[in-house]
């Protein structure tokens, strides 16, 4: 059989991925696992500018580069080297991405096997303080030449490979460096405990970066095969690598029901604003339906952009849909046209001079306002949706007050609830908003014996 050799790679670039940024610098070392067999080491011209900040750190500027071979000229003696060996780098994922994608785009195809350093020692030497490469160093007392510069780091990757595999008593490496291996399409900075703690269930899952703030929040049928998913593949968008290095934990909540995980993950997300989500932050309402008593006493009904900190009586997604309910409130309560808004005045607003004939009484006029509103805030639905528990011992329960998501929560089997009121005793309040009710709207319609309690039916 075949001895397995390692390549050992180090890589300076112009920038932090694959998509935008180039390589300039490549030190590739070939280890039979015993010694060093190979070595390569070459600048690399990126054919753009390599920015300040970048020289300032690794010290290569564009006058270094500038007869440097391109990486088409080396991409077949990269390949080489590369080809059948385990591709080792310190945060492999990294290294990994850019060396694939220049290959590609050289014209050659190639995949590899993929051994993380920054992984392998969590693994082997845990409790350190710091994985980086520079302090791993002084913590090992490994010695550096040229920090920075892809020679230097790939000798200095070499030394702590060398000493991986001599303290590696549980054979952790020949686990890692397995095709199945799950942990090597990990993010490098993830604990693989936080992955295989995951259940296989509903629920929602959160990443948190290394200051433990969350940075994504998510929903899913199966919470460890979704969270799998943001891993798998080879995207190279500086958005996901960005992503991915600043995975350093995950948690979890286990939902009974798929739409219990959509609405926790709709209310998470509106209270954590996690940076790194982006659908759910587009499902805002745009208008609200308000009321106000203007300078001369009469009260208003007005359409308006929703404001910050502003109560409406209720949001719209569209305008259309606002000013519909206004007129029809106004018919229906026979509300002068002349005290209905369709923009948002400011308050203290008084009607025209032209307008002053003919106003109606304004105690009357405000007691028919007064009824309109009452009339629709109890109009609209409250009632319950029950459905199973996380265990055959509960049952999850969401409950609706006047057409608003009140709260959600789990009741024990053996509660009989006979009256709606009891329910508010078992679920958790959290804030609604029209996306929500959307879901639970739809939900409630398609399973129409899951709903109980229900008053007033719906409102369309």
């Amino acid at each position: 059989m075949k001895k397995m050799q390692y390549a050992i790679v180090d890589i300076e670039t112009t920038g932090g991925n694959a998509s935008g940024s180039r390589i300039t610098e490549i030190a590739i070392i070939i280890h039979d696992g015993t010694m060093v067999i190979d070595k390569y080491e070459t600048l690399v011209n990126p054919q753009k500018e390599i920015p300040l900040p970048i020289f300032a750190l690794t010290g290569i500027n564009n006058e270094m580069v500038q007869h440097a071979p391109i990486f088409d000229d080396i991409a077949e003696k990269v390949l080489d080297l590369l080809t059948d060996r385990i591709f080792v780098a310190h945060n492999v994922n990294f290294d990994y991405s850019f060396v694939r994608h220049e290959i590609e785009k050289a014209g050659f195809k190639w995949t590899a096997r993929k051994l993380c350093t920054v992984r392998a020692a969590r693994k082997i030497k845990p409790g350190l303080s710091s994985y980086s490469l520079g302090n791993l160093c002084n913590s090992l007392d490994i010695p550096v030449k040229d920090r920075h510069r892809a020679g230097g780091d790939a000798a200095a990757t070499v030394i702590l490979f060398e000493r991986l595999l001599a303290w590696d008593e549980e054979g952790v490496i020949s686990k890692m460096i397995k095709n199945t291996a799950q942990d090597q399409r990990l993010p490098p900075n993830l604990p693989p405990q936080d992955f295989e703690q995951l259940p296989e269930k509903p629920g929602v899952y959160y990443f948190y970066n290394q200051l433990k703030k969350v940075i994504y929040v998510g929903k899913a049928i199966n919470i460890k095969k979704r969270v799998a998913s943001h891993f798998s593949g080879h995207n190279i968008n500086p958005q996901r690598q960005n992503f991915l290095r600043d995975i350093h934990s995950i948690s979890f909540e286990v939902c009974a029901t798929e739409l219990m995980a959509l609405l926790l993950e709709c209310t998470e997300i509106k209270k954590l604003w996690p940076a790194y989500n982006r659908a759910l932050k587009r499902f805002e309402a745009k208008y609200g339906l308000y009321q106000y008593e203007a300078r001369n006493g009469y009260r208003y009904l007005a359409i308006g952009k929703m404001g910050k900190f502003q109560d409406s009586i209720e949001v719209f997604n569209s305008e259309f849909a606002a000013i519909n309910l206004l007129r029809s409130l106004s018919e229906q309560f026979d509300i002068d046209y002349r005290f209905c808004k369709y923009s948002k005045p400011e308050l203290g607003e008084f009607l025209p001079q032209k307008d002053l004939s003919d106003l109606p009484d304004a105690a009357s006029h405000n007691s028919k306002i007064e009824t309109a509103i009452d009339f629709f805030l109890n109009s609209r639905s409250t009632f319950a949706i029950i459905d199973k528990g996380r265990s055959a011992e509960e049952r999850s329960c969401i409950w609706v007050e006047k057409g608003h998501f009140y709260g959600m929560g789990y009741i024990t089997s053996d509660v009989a609830i006979t009256d709606p009121s009891q329910i508010k005793d078992f679920v958790t309040p959290y804030a609604s908003n029209q996306y929500i009710m959307q879901l639970i709207d739809t939900y409630a319609k398609k399973y129409p014996r899951k709903v109980f309690f229900n008053r007033n039916g719906w409102v369309e």
